[in-house]
Parts: structure tokens; sequence; C-alpha cells
């Protein structure tokens, strides 16, 4: 596994991570066992950072994580951290809050559930609009030079986010949706945070399934899954999507791949400063997300996807409309 520096100031981190909210629910029901037994083969096979947030199963993702964690030294791994969700009962949104006091107090459960005394990658989930980022920033600097911190890291916000808050402390990575349907990075967040010295940690690297090359037109969501309420996957819209997804198949095939490999090898090849995160939930989606680490794609194979799965051709919005309205990186 390469291991490569997280940004100009960050931690040293395994070249793909894991992304670990499917184990709690997010995409229908989850097996706990399976999902321990996934973070236990990530850890064996190199992966050293593990990407959570407190609100994925309103703490069962953290704790999850915690559980599988006993026994590891602390140094063998980095936990990347998303704060500020809020989830009601049923499990709906509420907003978000990233009040310095909020920061605080989330972080101390953070703690607790996960069973450290300390984070090493902590980040607003979303950019509170109620909040200055600079005092968001600013609380979080703070718990870095307590001690319960290592690094700073953003999440979904655009160009002018970014450098206001990096003015306040270093900033180590911004996560961010990206993958070969979910390109919006490139007219703008991705050159600022080169500028910046500012490392991508890209989630959704397969479109919540949906260019995973396993997901079909007889595919069924939960209720509770997230995908039963995503545009790209409603009638009207993943027809289109799977005939890209088809088109690229084509191309895997031609490179003795699977769809989801050259899908991943397309996002770790657009540059060192990119860590994809891996969203596998299972042993054997894992095993077969790692496989891409091995494929090298040239000039010819990044023309053929393209022509495959060409920027803007995806169908539907990555979120649904109220989602879409906290994205400050979409603005």
């Amino acid at each position: 596994m390469d291991i490569r520096t997280l940004g100009k100031t960050g931690p040293k981190v395994s070249a793909v991570g894991l992304g670990c909210m499917g184990m709690s629910g997010m995409y229908g029901p989850s097996d706990r066992a399976e999902g321990i037994a996934t973070i236990h083969a990530a850890l064996d096979a190199g992966i050293t950072l593990l990407d959570t947030g407190d609100f994925y199963g309103m703490g069962h993702n953290e704790m999850l994580i915690g559980e599988a964690l006993k026994g590891r030294p602390r140094d063998s791994y980095q936990l990347s951290v998303k704060f500020g969700g809020l989830r009601a009962p049923d499990g709906s949104w509420c907003g978000f809050d990233a009040r310095p006091a909020a920061v605080k107090n989330f972080l101390s459960y953070s703690l607790q559930r996960l069973g450290v005394d300390h984070i090493d990658i902590y980040r607003p989930a979303r950019l509170d609009p109620n909040v200055p980022i600079e005092e968001t920033i600013g609380a979080i600097a703070e718990m870095v030079e307590k001690g319960y911190v290592r690094h700073i890291g953003l999440s979904e916000v655009g160009s002018d986010t970014i450098r206001r808050a990096a003015a306040v402390h270093p900033i180590v990575d911004l996560q961010i949706e990206y993958s070969l349907v979910s390109r919006g990075i490139e007219d703008g967040i991705l050159s600022t945070c080169r500028e910046l010295g500012i490392d991508i940690t890209a989630y959704g690297i397969l479109s919540r399934g949906l260019i995973s090359g396993h997901w079909s037109k007889q595919s069924v969501a939960a209720p509770t899954d997230f995908r039963a309420h995503s545009p790209r996957f409603e009638q009207g819209n993943i027809d289109a999507n799977l005939a890209l997804v088809e088109a690229l198949r084509r191309v895997a095939e031609a490179k003795g791949v699977t769809v989801a490999q050259i899908a991943i090898a397309w996002v770790a090849a657009q540059g060192q400063d990119i860590v994809p995160l891996i969203g596998a939930r299972r042993r054997d989606r894992l095993t077969e997300a790692l496989g891409a680490l091995d494929v090298q794609l040239d000039a010819a194979d990044l023309d053929a996807i393209e022509r495959a799965v060409p920027k803007g051709a995806a169908q539907g919005d990555r979120y649904n409309a109220w989602g879409m309205a906290t994205l400050d990186s979409e603005r």
C-alpha cells in the first residue's frame, strides 16, 4: 500500500481510505459482524485511513469502528470524523450545527464512542449557514492545541470558504464527492485546493453504487436506503445513467477489469493529491475495490473512459433538493 502525506501539513495515510458510512444503515440494513470484519480486512490490507461521521447511524458507526479497533495500536490508523449533522429519532435530518460550543460537545462524544484520546482529522460535515467558518475552525484549532484533534479538514465547501478557513488554521484536506459522474470540483474547487496545498479525500467514487457495475434496473432500494431518495436513481434518470455504466463496462472488459475497478482507478489517476475513499461494507466488495490499485490507466484508457462517460453526462443531481441546498460546494 502506498503511503502519502495528506496535504502540506497532514498525517501520513494510505493511498486509499475506507468510508464506513454504509456499515450503519445508510444503504438499507447492514450486518454488524460483516462491517467489523471488513474494517479488519481493510487494516490488514494496509488501509490506515478510516472515515466516519458522528451522525452515521446516530453514533452507531463510531461505536462499530471503536469495537473493530480494540487491540490495534493507535498509531497504526488515522480517524477522519465529520460532525455537525443533526438527526431526529426517526432518522430524519434537522440541519447542521457548527457553533464553537457544539464543536466541543460533538468531539467529546466522538472520543467516547470511538474509545480514543484524539481524532486525527476533524471536520464540519457542512457549512453551517448561521456560523462564520472562521468561528468553527477557530474552535477546532483550540482542540488541536489541547491535543484532542491532530489536524483540521473540510467537507463539501466552495473555494471562498476554503480560503477563509485556511486563513485561520492549516487545512489538510477537503472531503468532497468526486467520481466519473460527479466532477464539479474540476470547475474551481480542485485548483483552489492545489494552490493552498490541500488534498482531496474523494467520497462517492462509485456514486452510491450507481457506477459499480452491480446496480441494475431490477435493483430495489429499501425505504431507508439513500438511493430511494436520490435523483440519479429515479425513473427518468436511472435508464440514462445505467447506459453510461454499460459503456464504461465495455471499456473495463477490454482492460480486463471490473466496472468498479476502472471507476476507482480513474479517480486515483487524477492526481497524487486525491485519496479515494472506498465505501465497501462487505469484504468481497472491499477485495474488488482494492484490485483497482493494480490498474494502470494510460492516455488511451483515459480517452476511452471519457468517451464512455463524458463530463456532465449523468442525469439528476447527486442529492435531493434539501441535500443540494446544504452544499456550499455547489453554490
